[in-house]
């Protein structure tokens, strides 16, 4: 069910402009976090992510696009150009994703919107960042990936690069976007001054890419594909049970003598192959194949509860069906269900992360359909009544 906005940020005023995922990604965060957000769509063909998703019914925007009121402007002509200067003269933030050059093309460039609207805050997702020798190439999540230098390393080292099963660098982007929106609201609450967030693609990937650079700066050392492990890191893995796959995670020296312990071989937390972290590193496979033997002749439910007896990080290895059925997800309320005029309810991950005082909710479902709240925000923010919307509508502009 929807919730009440307590959100941290309620009262922000939200302007996105962006589509597909990067951007929208950013406007979703914000908008779980309590910010009326209004999303501009293209009259009558919307966001390609309403029809975007696997199965039968396309129910990703539910996701997506929830925690947002939908206006239909055609930002392509200057009437509608005007009247999405006029709704962020008092935004707070405004988000887009558009190739570089296309804002300035429409005349809502930072420099315009910020002499209308100096404390605007215009966070700018891109592929490679609003300037540099690449800033005018296009760019999706999956580039962004490859540059970012993580497709390099993932998937096995006989084979091509994989790809994660999720969009991983337009959502890197997305957050970062967001945390730099966060940043700069502390800064304008200071000085009365809006700024341009930058956010691109391979900037964002590159973030999380750890150690990969320093290593080769100072080694030499180029991270490759290594499959299902990190290289060096030992035993961290997914094992074989008699009835599925679990993972375990002992790599610590304390975590890895006890893990041996409950295999019932105590000797090897002080065998010099496997008594460091450096010694099970070079010994990664081999030892690999010693813990795999031993959870092969066990059950899940068996080696779960070793693991839980001897403290030990371990996990199931999920699926949806298996989120749904968690007791742990049932108590936290990590998965909540959503009216849906269409299927009832949907059930979709909750919002993160948690805030005790003013804690984030999903208090808007997903508009249904491109201009849901055209009569509801253009009348409220600029004062246009039903002769007004008719008469945009029928010139294409709404």
């Amino acid at each position: 069910m929807l919730k009440e906005n307590t959100g941290a940020l309620k009262g922000v005023k939200v302007v996105e402009l962006g589509q597909l995922i990067a951007g929208p990604f950013c406007g979703q965060l914000l908008g779980d976090m309590g910010a009326d957000v209004v999303k501009i769509e293209l009259p009558g063909v919307g966001d390609p992510m309403r029809v975007w998703g696997n199965g039968t019914h396309k129910v990703w925007w539910q996701v997506i696009g929830r925690n947002k009121r939908s206006v239909s402007i055609n930002l392509r002509v200057a009437e509608g150009q005007a009247l999405a200067r006029k709704l962020l003269a008092d935004a707070d933030i405004m988000i887009e994703n558009f190739k570089p050059g296309t804002m300035e093309k429409w005349g809502l460039d930072p420099a315009t919107l910020h002499a209308i609207n100096p404390g605007l805050i215009i966070v700018r997702v891109s592929g490679y960042g609003q300037e540099g020798p690449y800033s005018d190439r296009a760019g999706f999540g999956g580039i962004g990936e490859a540059m970012g230098g993580w497709r390099a390393i993932v998937g096995d080292p006989d084979r091509p690069p994989s790809r994660m099963g999720v969009s991983i660098g337009d959502s890197l982007a997305g957050t970062y976007g967001c945390m730099g929106a966060l940043a700069a609201l502390r800064v304008r609450d200071q000085t009365g001054r809006g700024q341009v967030v930058d956010s691109a693609l391979y900037e964002a990937v590159l973030q999380v890419m750890e150690s990969l650079v320093v290593e080769y700066d100072v080694d030499g050392i180029m991270r490759e594909r290594s499959g299902s492990v990190l290289k060096g890191i030992a035993p961290s893995n997914v094992y074989k049970c008699s009835d599925g796959e679990y993972m375990i995670g002992a790599n610590g020296d304390a975590i890895f003598a006890r893990l041996a312990t409950a295999m019932g071989q105590p000797e090897l937390a002080t065998d010099e192959r496997y008594a460091t972290h450096g010694a099970r590193g070079v010994n990664q496979v081999e030892l690999d194949n010693l813990v795999d033997a031993w959870t092969s002749t066990l059950t899940i439910d068996q080696l779960e509860a070793k693991m839980i007896e001897y403290s030990i990080p371990a996990g199931r290895v999920y699926k949806a069906p298996d989120m749904l059925r968690d007791p742990h997800f049932a108590a936290r309320q990590a998965i909540v269900e959503v009216p849906n005029e269409e299927h009832g309810s949907v059930k979709m991950q909750a919002c993160f992360p948690r805030l005790s005082d003013t804690p984030s909710s999903i208090h808007r479902a997903a508009s249904r359909f491109p201009g849901e709240h055209n009569a509801e925000v253009l009348g409220e923010r600029l004062g246009l009544g039903a002769k007004d919307l008719a008469e945009l509508a029928e010139r294409g502009i709404i």
